[in-house]
């Protein structure tokens, strides 16, 4: 296979090791304000988002990965009323907010309208209609700055956002400053996740990096991860707490509180699945423990 082949996508994973995808066919390619956009279909992995060269969401899986990111907050969470998302282009970090009966609002900040836009017309599979759900207030500026300028306070907030690449629109929002601006703007007993990047052998950088920052803002830091096949590596999560814990729910508690709040449709997510999510090898644990670095404005953290 040639490495330009327009058959085939190569993603780099890291600077050394890369995954190629075949490719039916491009329902979309182009560029918006702030980043390339190409959307593909692929016979291993379906319809597929792709920014920036990084493939952010697959038809197959992505249910693994939304499911992953969100449902163990709103769950630990007594009664999670206000979500705020920043990110979630696709909608389906919004469609799994929206799925807890509980949640009466659920805002979501999204700096690209043209890639929502794009997520609305070609990845309706994902949102499933989330984004004209009565409950969802959708703005399209920099996250950092709506929560600078609001003095509204949320039960959850779910950080969705691409990947920290250098000179990316993203690459402060993984910062000390941040997290304490997030921390700010949680209730009492709130809960925020962040997406994490890899969570792998060799490949945890950025992952322990997120997880230590965040240990230096709030009191409670609870790293997990799951396999996401279309990543081709499992994937980091970390959630912060300032009051309920995840590990403190029994199985049957998380399922009755699922079954309570009328998430009757999840695919991955459930007691049993919440617990493995939260147990980590012994090399990871190490890693997060060996982790010295707290990034800053000064000093983000790109990939390598």
């Amino acid at each position: 296979m040639a490495q330009d082949d327009p058959n085939w996508f190569q993603e780099y994973l890291t600077p050394h090791l890369s995954q190629s995808i075949s490719i039916d066919s491009k329902a979309f390619s182009g560029k918006t304000t702030f980043q390339q956009v190409d959307i593909l279909d692929t016979p291993a992995f379906g319809r597929c988002l792709i920014l920036d060269g990084k493939i952010q969401s697959a038809e197959f899986d992505e249910f693994i990965y939304h499911e992953a990111l969100v449902q163990p907050a709103l769950t630990t969470h007594p009664s999670p009323k206000s979500v705020f998302i920043a990110g979630g282009g696709e909608g389906a970090t919004l469609r799994e907010a929206l799925s807890h009966s509980d949640v009466e609002l659920a805002v979501m900040v999204d700096l690209d309208e043209e890639v929502v836009s794009l997520c609305k017309y070609y990845l309706p599979s994902y949102h499933r209609g989330a984004f004209d759900d009565h409950r969802t207030k959708l703005y399209h500026t920099d996250a950092g700055q709506y929560l600078q300028d609001t003095n509204e306070s949320y039960d959850v907030i779910i950080i969705d956002l691409p990947d920290p690449q250098e000179g990316g629109p993203a690459s402060l929002l993984y910062t000390q400053g941040f997290y304490q601006l997030l921390r700010q703007r949680l209730n009492p007993n709130g809960i925020l996740t962040i997406q994490s990047e890899a969570c792998a052998q060799g490949n945890t950088s950025i992952f322990t990096a997120i997880n230590k920052t965040l240990s230096s803002v709030f009191p409670q830091v609870f790293p997990y991860k799951a396999l996401i096949p279309s990543f081709a590596t499992e994937w980091g999560f970390n959630m912060a707490s300032l009051g309920p814990s995840p590990l403190e729910l029994s199985v049957q508690q998380i399922d009755t509180r699922l079954t309570y709040r009328d998430c009757n449709d999840l695919r991955f997510y459930d007691g049993q699945t919440h617990k493995g999510l939260f147990t980590l090898p012994k090399n990871i644990r190490t890693a997060l423990d060996q982790e010295t670095r707290v990034i800053t404005d000064y000093n983000p953290i790109v990939p390598t």
